[in-house]
């Protein structure tokens, strides 16, 4: 599958999940609980909806791949190829009207992201990126499509950088205190964003983004995003990020590096 026919059924997914999605948003939706008596986890029809639209168009065009996605489990979780779905990153968001969610569509090739978007219908944008490369799509200031390249920005030393986490309060048991050790040497710490503070990243915005508890869900897409944009995405010991966990994405190799030092102490 070439490339360009690759990025094109993926714009398709991103479309028809945007239709099935966006007519919830800002109504009065019912969220059911996950997180049986745990903290807060909610799931939307809409949520399900999404995921429903993308793994019918998935098995129809490709049967032999294999889908993870977060509402309806894992199917075929080792084929070679791999699509890896969360209709809504960042539900809390999206339940609340705030516009900091989005549909991630990932991609892995023999267990490497190979290809990832993030779309939001509501703000017409998306960003996309297959590792050597990343794209934002929008409307411009004259209300036409626009696009332009990501990059990272670079960031000397924690001292000079912006971090981001979706909440302290969600972080993994055992790893608040050493997120709050690199929180104390970083110049403006913000919190919110789920996959929104990725892309953030990719775009240029801000410099660090920490979490700790991720599924592959919610890490896979952004992956090609920030590599394309010319950042790096580990888990806190360096490794691969693909199966989720204690993930750390930096722009700048400098900052990753002094990030994880402190995560490790």
């Amino acid at each position: 599958m070439k490339p360009v026919d690759f990025a094109a059924f993926v714009d398709e997914l991103a479309r028809l999940s945007g239709e099935a999605i966006l007519p919830f948003f800002r109504t009065a939706i019912h969220a059911a609980d996950k997180s049986q008596g745990g903290v807060f986890d909610p799931v939307t029809e809409a949520d399900r909806a999404g995921e429903a639209v993308m793994r019918r168009m998935i098995s129809q065009n490709f049967p032999s791949h294999g889908i993870i996605g977060e509402e309806f489990g894992s199917q075929a979780p080792d084929a070679d190829y791999c699509w890896v779905l969360d209709p809504i990153d960042g539900t809390k968001s999206f339940i609340s009207g705030m516009p900091v969610w989005g549909t991630l569509i990932g991609v892995t090739h023999k267990g490497n992201a190979c290809y990832g978007l993030m779309h939001q219908p509501f703000t017409r944008e998306s960003f996309s990126g297959d590792g050597s490369s990343a794209l934002w799509r929008g409307i411009g200031p004259n209300q036409q499509p626009a696009e332009r390249k990501l990059r990272v920005r670079p960031c000397e030393s924690l001292a000079a950088a912006t971090l981001m986490t979706t909440h302290p309060a969600l972080l993994a048991e055992g790893t608040l205190d050493a997120f709050r050790r690199v929180e104390a040497q970083v110049r403006l710490s913000r919190y919110g964003g789920d996959c929104y503070a990725y892309c953030m990243l990719a775009a240029g915005h801000i410099d660090l983004v920490i979490e700790s508890g991720l599924n592959p869900y919610d890490i896979v897409a952004l992956i090609p995003i920030i590599e394309g944009a010319g950042g790096i995405v580990t888990t806190w010991d360096g490794g691969p990020a693909t199966k989720g966990g204690a993930i750390i994405a930096a722009g700048d190799r400098r900052t990753h590096e002094a990030a994880l030092a402190l995560l490790r102490l």
